[in-house]
């Protein structure tokens, strides 16, 4: 990129163990003037897309990384030269950066970014994007798809309703085009590389670490759900704005399988030679995003109630799929649910979540014969599985656990007895 004259700033701590991000967008250009705290480009890093406010204002004379490229922890991302007048009666420098936030005079805490003047600064639009998108409220996500197929962002938002462009719109375009052409080097047969990035990257190397290091096991069983649907319907009437479904109500009967089972809520300290036990339990659900598999975690969860347990699964499931959770959102967790039941299947070996101990798996709720009290009916059926690291537990513990919830799946009234 251009060089010059000027003050270095450079990509801040992120936090959690992270060391790079990769450049989404710059919001500024070279030769821009930015005002102290403005937000001068977003990144993703392994777990989040973030903004990244500046806390000096001045002239832009360099942009030390270009779309797509990653700038490491401590690295120059941006270079501001200084101007006699930054901003009108504003400071010159600011406090401490956090990603994501803008920065307090004398690091007295973060704010939101802010543009010059207080408003926010217009996105610039990424190589092979139009002008015209620019102020549009377009995900990150989707301004990188279009950058890296040269998509031109200003033409597409003029054909779609509101001008929003989503990653759908992005995909049709695309589509429309010839097809895409086999990499240079391949074998003759056609290739397609898609490097390993961001959230993708990150969750290849815990999966790998995983299955490096810890012996799992797996257990299953079918369970007859349908008092629990009763029971999510009950709530739905009574109480609609609690919003309780049926993964909030597997997530408190899980949680009360850890209480009673709190071997499976733990970690191994392998450089110590430790089992570690943890009391709080930071519970963990999968999600599916456009970003790939994501495991946002819901902090102290045994001490929430269901409803606002409900609350804190769907605010991080739609800060996910956003792409807004914070880092912090993603790490930390103690024990997994994973509802792969909506995509379909019935069961699943899944992988555990490192450095954690076990996963409570979920599959799809149908509809099957079942005996109940010698007579043949249908009932809502589903499968429950736990894969435990057996180091921490014997199958004794982990099949303790499974039956422990699946007899209050099938009999959510028990819970009343141990709450």
């Amino acid at each position: 990129m251009t060089g010059g004259a000027g003050r270095e700033f450079r990509l801040p701590d992120l936090g959690e163990g992270l060391t790079e991000a990769e450049v989404l967008t710059w919001r500024v250009a070279v030769g821009d003037v930015v005002a102290v705290d403005e937000v001068v480009a977003e990144v993703e890093t392994a777990k989040a897309a973030v903004e990244v406010p500046v806390p000096f204002g001045g002239r832009v004379v360099a942009l030390h990384a270009a779309v797509g490229g990653r700038v490491g922890v401590g690295e120059p991302l941006v270079t501001v030269a200084a101007t006699e007048t930054v901003e009108e009666g504003g400071p010159s420098t600011s406090g401490p950066v956090l990603v994501g936030y803008g920065t307090a005079p004398g690091g007295e805490g973060p704010r939101r970014g802010r543009a010059r003047r207080g408003a926010r600064a217009p996105a610039r639009a990424p190589a092979g994007g139009g002008a015209g998108w620019a102020p549009r409220a377009i995900s990150p996500l989707v301004r990188r798809l279009a950058a890296e197929h040269g998509l031109d962002l200003g033409a597409l938002s003029d054909r779609v309703p509101g001008g929003v462009v989503r990653r759908r719109d992005v995909e049709a375009a695309l589509a429309a085009r010839e097809p895409a052409r086999a990499e240079p080097g391949g074998d003759g047969d056609g290739e397609v590389r898609v490097p390993l990035r961001g959230v993708r990257r990150a969750m290849a190397e815990r999966v790998a670490r995983s299955r490096r290091e810890i012996p799992d096991a797996s257990a299953w069983v079918d369970v007859d759900a349908t008092e629990l649907v009763a029971v999510r319907d009950a709530l739905r009437a009574a109480a609609p704005e609690s919003g309780i479904g049926l993964l909030a109500l597997v997530a408190r009967v899980c949680l009360a399988g850890l209480a009673r089972y709190p071997e499976l809520n733990a970690r191994v300290d392998t450089e110590r030679g430790e089992l570690v036990r943890l009391r709080e339990v930071r519970l963990g659900f999968a999600a599916q995003t456009e970003r790939g598999l994501v495991v946002p975690v819901v902090r102290d969860a045994g001490r929430l109630t269901t409803a606002a347990l409900a609350g804190r699964l769907r605010e991080l499931t739609g800060a996910a799929r956003e792409g807004t959770l914070a880092p912090a959102a993603l790490t930390g967790g103690t024990f997994t649910v994973n509802n792969y039941g909506v995509f379909g299947v019935d069961g699943s070996t899944p992988i555990i979540n490192h450095p954690e101990a076990g996963m409570l798996g979920v599959g799809r709720l149908v509809r099957r014969p079942w005996v109940v009290e010698g007579e043949l009916a249908v009932r809502w059926v589903t499968q429950l599985s736990v894969t435990f690291d057996h180091r921490v537990c014997d199958g004794g513990v982990a099949g303790g656990f499974l039956r422990y919830v699946a007899d209050r799946v099938e009999r959510p009234a028990l819970l009343l007895a141990e709450v």
